[in-house]
């Protein structure tokens, strides 16, 4: 990499975590194995440091949900990825993927109804309540888990004089 402007060599940001204009993303890997999700859930964390308790909060269960999804569902390698993006006008955009190597049989793309007193497969089912968007892309090669989550910007009260 070159420093803009001089041609010499320069520092080159990690290619694990990028910060440019407004926008932040943060890759890493996940183990595969029981602690997937507490890793996804501190890294969520780092990737919003300092932002609001609500959304850090849903964030961070997202990300938890979609790593155990992963790991129960799928095959090494497991992939987090968090984008946020901030503006002024927009407010916070957060965009949470889980990857993984896929899965032989195709787990269906869609919440499914549970029995009440099941203890797994609400994952979907609280992605879909908490997150603005989603989608599930599952291949025997690769499958994909992605979420967004919005927090409009805070608009001031409009004077009245």
């Amino acid at each position: 990499m070159l420093e803009r402007g001089t041609g010499h060599p320069g520092s080159a940001p990690s290619p694990r975590h990028a910060d440019c204009g407004g926008t932040t993303t943060l890759i890493t890997d996940l183990p595969y194995g029981l602690r997937a999700a507490e890793v996804a859930r501190e890294a969520v964390a780092v990737a919003l440091h300092g932002a609001e308790a609500d959304l850090l909060d849903d964030a961070r269960l997202i990300g938890s949900e979609l790593a155990t999804n992963a790991f129960a569902s799928g095959n090494p390698p497991l992939v987090l990825c968090v984008d946020v993006r901030s503006s002024a006008f927009d407010g916070l955009e957060v965009e949470i993927t889980v990857t993984d190597g896929g899965c032989p049989d195709l787990v269906p793309t869609s919440p499914r109804a549970l029995q009440e007193e099941a203890e797994s497969g609400r994952g979907l089912v609280i992605v879909e309540a908490l997150a603005d968007a989603w989608s599930l892309t599952t291949g025997a090669r690769g499958t994909r888990a992605w979420c967004r989550l919005k927090r409009l910007a805070s608009s001031s009260p409009t004077s009245t004089h």
